[in-house]
């Protein structure tokens, strides 16, 4: 696998992992979510990165077998350009009904590279 692939999804995996520790000190809940400012800033900066990462796996490979990568970018583009009409009830179920599935898929990408070598 590419250097630059790798990378970039050890930045991806390493965002979701800091979503889920977020996640570990508080209420799972989308109340907390949108009461919690600094919590729903750390989030969306992270979903950011995993869109950029993504975005750069996709110049390099576009036909990467994670679902959804061009949405995950598109979301990247949403939060940095769409700021001023953030939907928080989106995000949160980006967080609740996506993170686990792309978690997987790239911990899977990441251990057949490493079995690779």
């Amino acid at each position: 696998m590419d250097e630059q692939i790798l990378k970039s999804l050890n930045d991806i995996l390493k965002s979701v992992e800091n979503i889920e520790l977020f996640c570990s000190s508080r209420p799972k809940e989308f109340k907390t979510f949108c009461e919690d400012t600094c919590f729903r800033s750390a989030v969306q900066w992270e979903i950011a990165i995993i869109g950029e990462a993504m975005n750069r796996i996709l110049k390099i490979s576009p036909n990467i077998q994670i679902t959804s990568a061009r949405r995950i970018v598109n979301t990247r583009n949403y939060l940095i350009h769409g700021y001023d009409s953030l939907r928080e009830d989106l995000i949160w179920a980006i967080v609740i009904n996506h993170l686990p599935l792309l978690k997987s898929e790239v911990t899977k990408l990441i251990e057949s590279s490493q079995e690779v070598r």
